[in-house]
């Protein structure tokens, strides 16, 4: 092994090469990232029956489908940082343990009430599985090529599962009733309790301080008041109790943001996103999620209510962008040899924005052609998004030193989640509230059942089969008709937050090189968790040093 001496006279081995133990558990870290990812595509295709068993209003409908993200990113950063205490392998198993017992209540929920609660407490397991997952690849692969690899791989999982989700949730909601599509989740979960113990090595902080529960608190108390401020707002129009609720979530999220400034062992190292690689990065990831998870909130309704599509040919319409996610991670790992991050996810968000802009033009009617503009606009999409996501998530984790990989990849995972979240609370309350203005008065249908239509789209589908006849059609083409322009509307919105991104990068990244695969400071020993990492692995975290290495 190579070695080079540094100006502080302490000798930088050169990083040790993955063999083929690492790349076994890369294997098996990936299941989890699968588990999740098919979790989220799979209960989108089963809203339009559970709508009709647990007949859930628009305002429960969205919390069932995006409590669970909002639970998980309010618990990210506190996850990662107690896997950086007592173990990233150990938070992982009992993440792992939660998470089946929670599926298991979903899967038989007898109530709206009883599913949100489900889906929230799937959110606290999931919390500790996803900076888990990410911070153990950051110890294992050290070697920034092959660690920027395994991310693309480990990336590619998300992509992978959505891919499966759809056709495995089709097949399930055909033959099954709803609840099996939690259900699946169990022989997932025994298979990473038997396997992670066997493959997988303990990995933790060994200098981690306190955790301080004031932070704790404060992480998860800025993120609900918020988020229901957003959601009512946009549901239901300006109210004092919403508009309270969104300030009072603002003005605790900056007193955790200043609590960690001032605690000597912070739930987040602040001082990251001097970085700027780093925060664009972060930033990046939060806008490409936010776009990407609403579009799927709104086209697998669009394909099954709209057009009348089942839900496993709706699955496979999606297939070919998820697909191509997995293919667009993979390449741009050898794009990024060659090209700045600046010029890779900038030209990947364009990619996205003309996705998106496809489907601001999807027909009211017609099959062949409303599938034909969903395959082609999603598969831009997830190709664009797969690009982007592999390098921003390589650059965050280059732009952090071993010992921190737990708090770095929450800051990562939590922006995914509060993406995914924020995307399904705005763009879909957005959605909602367009196709509530829409849905006004049909002729010849009675004002109660046009109000109970206008809750969600399953809900006007349940309506229209109890009516029947000439009355049931008018009110579902109606129906139909309000919700494909709340969609165009949606889908506009979103090409204008996309353009943004991709501005963004190629602005603030430009002549900074490509920290994915050129980290900012020479390596230090890995953290085995049973020794501190060298005395230079600190001195690499300063955003001095990362701003002069990143160019």
């Amino acid at each position: 092994m190579s070695s080079a001496m540094t100006g502080n006279g302490i000798n930088d081995a050169a990083p040790t090469l993955a063999g083929p133990r690492e790349w076994a558990a890369l294997a098996v870290l990936v299941l989890p990232v699968i588990l999740i990812s098919v979790d989220s595509t799979v209960l989108g295709f089963a809203v339009p029956e559970l709508s009709e068993q647990l007949r859930p209003t628009s305002g429960q409908l969205l919390w069932i489908v995006d409590v669970y993200g909002f639970i998980l990113a309010g618990l990210l950063v506190t996850m990662g940082s107690l896997g950086d205490r007592i173990g990233r392998r150990r938070l992982l198993m009992i993440g792992s343990t939660a998470f089946g017992t929670a599926s298991l209540l979903a899967a038989f929920s007898p109530t709206a009430e009883v599913l949100i609660l489900a889906r929230g407490l799937l959110g606290l397991a999931g919390a500790s599985l996803m900076p888990s997952t990410l911070s153990l690849l950051r110890n294992i692969f050290l070697d920034p090529r092959q660690r920027l690899l395994a991310i693309a791989l480990w990336a590619s999982g998300f992509s992978g599962g959505a891919a499966l989700g759809p056709i495995l949730g089709g097949w399930l909601l055909e033959h099954f009733f709803w609840g099996s599509v939690f259900l699946i989740n169990l022989p997932v979960m025994a298979l990473i309790l038997v396997l992670v113990p066997l493959l997988v090595r303990e990995s933790r902080n060994p200098e981690p301080g306190r955790m301080d529960p004031l932070s704790v608190v404060l992480s998860m108390a800025a993120m609900l008041p918020a988020v229901y401020g957003v959601k009512q707002l946009a549901t239901g129009g300006p109210a004092v109790v919403p508009l309270l609720s969104l300030v009072a979530g603002l003005v605790l999220g900056y007193l955790f943001v200043r609590r960690q400034t001032r605690i000597d062992d912070p739930l987040i190292d602040v001082h990251l996103f001097r970085y700027r690689v780093f925060s664009v990065a972060v930033a990046t990831n939060l806008l490409i999620v936010f776009s990407l998870v609403s579009s799927l909130f709104f086209l697998t309704q669009y394909l099954q209510l709209v057009l009348d599509v089942s839900p496993m040919r709706a699955g496979f319409v999606l297939v070919p962008g998820l697909l191509l996610s997995i293919l667009a991670g993979l390449v741009a790992v050898r794009l990024s040899r060659r090209l700045s991050l600046a010029s890779v996810v900038g030209g990947s968000l364009l990619v996205t924005a003309t996705g998106f802009a496809v489907l601001v033009f999807t027909p009211q009617s017609g099959v062949a052609a409303g599938v034909a503009f969903v395959a082609v606009g999603f598969a831009l999409i997830a190709a664009g998004a797969g690009y982007a996501e592999t390098l921003t998530n390589g650059a965050i984790m280059s732009a952090a030193p071993p010992h921190r990989a737990g708090a770095a990849s929450a800051i990562s995972e939590t922006a995914y989640e509060l993406g995914a979240a924020l995307g399904v609370a705005v763009l879909g309350s957005v959605l909602t509230a367009s196709y509530r203005a829409g849905l006004t008065e049909v002729e010849g249908v009675s004002p109660g059942a046009v109000d109970t239509a206008r809750e969600t789209l399953g809900g006007a589908a349940n309506t229209a089969a109890d009516l029947g006849g000439a009355q049931g059609a008018a009110l579902m083409e109606a129906a139909r008709s309000a919700f494909t322009d709340g969609m165009h509307l949606t889908s506009a919105i979103a090409v204008v937050i996309v353009l943004y991104a991709a501005v963004q990068a190629w602005v603030l990244l430009r002549g900074r090189g490509n920290p994915a695969v050129e980290p900012p400071a020479s390596e230090s020993s890995p953290d085995s968790g049973e020794t501190p990492s060298v005395k230079a692995a600190p001195a690499q975290a300063t955003p001095e040093r990362m701003e002069q290495a990143g160019g």
